[in-house]
């Protein structure tokens, strides 16, 4: 199966529980369509970089998050599906990392790890 990252921009209300309801939604759908959620990151409450219209009002803010997962083609599609019907959804997109989790990683090295930069990277 192949190995994605979903970036959602969902629209902003004070309370996170619709987001938690919506990356459930997700992770559940591709869980139970026998893929693996690998990761799961919230990027918090940014301006967005435009006024974002999607079933409603414009949107100055929004919440980001994303998803790293593991599932069939077709699992994409219907995971779309959910995304592009739901109203809490602004942007989202998805992109392949790999065919398989073994493209991603030299012998020996976890797959994905949150990246927390030191000085020596910032120096390099």
């Amino acid at each position: 199966m192949p190995l994605y990252e979903m970036l959602c921009i969902t629209s902003h209300i004070p309370t996170y529980k619709h987001i938690r309801e919506l990356v459930g939604q997700a992770a559940m759908h591709i869980m139970n369509n026998g893929g693996v959620v690998r990761n799961i990151n919230s990027w918090g409450t940014k301006t967005l970089p435009q006024r974002m219209k999607r079933h409603g009002s414009p949107q100055s803010a929004g919440d980001y998050w994303t998803l790293h997962f593991d599932s069939s083609p077709r699992t994409l599609r219907s995971l779309n599906g959910i995304m592009r019907s739901d109203p809490r959804v602004l942007r989202w997109t998805v992109l392949k990392l790999a065919d398989r989790v073994e493209d991603l990683s030299i012998k020996g090295e976890k797959v994905i790890l949150p990246h927390k930069p030191t000085v020596q990277d910032i120096i390099d």
